[in-house]
């Protein structure tokens, strides 16, 4: 029963402004997190049929004590879900006494609307989209295997491995128990659409991390090499602080700040489980880091993921239909933070490079904020040509060009070029 409390707790959190779908599940404290979002997902996805159905059942006048956003997530159970298989409590038989009717009510609305699905009464922008349709990307954690053995894994369990992957289209392909290794990332692999590996022993001993790969890209960018010192700017969740250290190979220092505690112990959790011992956390606004310090004198390689308005995120297309058109009020603000935070990291007196990572494909958060950056430091930064390969995007380098200089990276351009890429 208490998934479904915390499911209409999240709702009504969505519904108030009070954060994101991701961002109140991860806040919540629920012990299942998967398990909560995936439930909060999909009664939001449903949330206006659901509202018919109980509305014309009349179900909350006829049971006084139970509230909107928990009667949604128990009628989604009940009708379109696990029906009661997780539970229910005290509040199963009372929808069970009410099963009759809500059923009939659901079926007529179907008839109503001449579909015979239930997903056909979903709006056209609350089907499932491109996002339902991205593989699964997986990048072996090196700090503690290698691809070869987490590949003999998977085929000893009766996956077959496809190879390395030369096209969009085999990547659509994917199906059943093949996968595929990703054409531009020696430790990524590509399954199919939906795996569910968060039960796989090789993830939850941290040889996996469940990773996208526009969010592998930027330390990929970086590259730091072994011994040096980096700082990860906004660091939480964590998963891009554990890339940095398996370039690393634990050797040398990443700093790594995130204003909020929950993300920060979220994280520390997460980077133990890969066996990262080479970072230090910081429950630290990066804007208040002093670039005079003596502790990241030695710091050369900055990744910068600041906050952003998201409006690159497939994911988001399934939690928050609508969310990809932030407000101009929204993206002034977030420009602002996100200029700030560039123009500081760039500051730091040992820097060599720097990748600016964005997961947003308006111009106010990534050419706007890079040109401004650069009338900020004249003569220090300037435009590189893209590198070869199917990556898109602004480069920044110092002036005079070195061949290990400082790289600015909007990943807009670089999400817009992988967006392309799976289709």
């Amino acid at each position: 029963m208490a998934v479904y409390a915390a499911a209409a707790a999240v709702l009504a959190g969505v519904e108030s402004r009070q954060g994101s779908i991701k961002g109140l599940v991860y806040g919540s404290r629920f012990q299942n997190v998967k398990q909560l979002y995936a439930l909060v997902c999909e009664t939001q996805r449903y949330s206006a049929v659901l509202d018919a159905v109980i509305a014309s059942a009349g179900l909350l006048g006829a049971e006084k004590k139970l509230r909107p956003h928990l009667a949604k997530v128990l009628v989604y159970e009940l009708l379109l879900g696990r029906g009661f298989r997780g539970g229910g409590g005290r509040w199963k038989p009372l929808l069970e006494r009410h099963q009759a009717r809500l059923k009939a009510e659901l079926a007529r609305l179907k008839v109503h609307r001449g579909v015979s699905r239930n997903e056909d009464l979903l709006e056209v922008g609350t089907r499932p989209g491109p996002a339902s349709q991205v593989p699964r990307f997986v990048r072996v954690n090196t700090l503690k295997t290698c691809p070869h053995d987490v590949i003999d894994y998977f085929k000893r369990q009766g996956f077959s491995y496809q190879g390395r992957a030369s096209s969009l289209e085999e990547l659509r392909a994917l199906k059943g128990k093949r996968f595929l290794l990703d054409p531009l990332l020696p430790e990524l692999l590509v399954f199919p659409v939906q795996t569910d590996l968060h039960q796989h022993p090789l993830y939850q001993a941290g040889h996996l991390i469940l990773q996208d790969k526009a969010s592998c890209l930027p330390a990929m960018l970086l590259a730091p090499p072994p011994g040096a010192h980096v700082i990860d700017a906004c660091a939480a969740p964590g998963n891009k602080a554990s890339h940095l250290a398996a370039l690393l190979k634990n050797q040398g220092k990443i700093f790594a700040f995130d204003l909020d505690a929950k993300r920060v112990a979220s994280m520390a959790t997460l980077l133990a489980r890969a066996g990262v011992s080479c970072c230090e956390l910081a429950e630290k606004d990066f804007l208040a880091v002093s670039p005079s310090d003596q502790r990241y004198c030695q710091v050369q390689y900055i990744l910068l993921d600041p906050s952003c308005s998201g409006s690159g995120m497939l994911s988001r297309q399934l939690e928050e239909p609508g969310a990809g058109t932030p407000s101009q009020e929204r993206l002034r603000a977030l420009a602002g933070f996100q200029q700030r935070a560039l123009c500081h990291a760039l500051t730091f007196p040992s820097l060599r490079r720097l990748v600016y990572s964005m997961c947003s494909l308006c111009q106010e958060e990534n050419e706007d904020v890079v040109q401004e950056a650069l009338q900020q430091s004249p003569g220090t930064f300037r435009l590189l040509p893209s590198p070869p390969g199917p990556i898109e995007a602004l480069a920044l380098s110092p002036v005079p060009s070195t061949a290990c200089g400082p790289l600015l990276r909007p990943r807009s351009l670089v999400a817009s070029s992988l967006l392309f890429l799976n289709g």
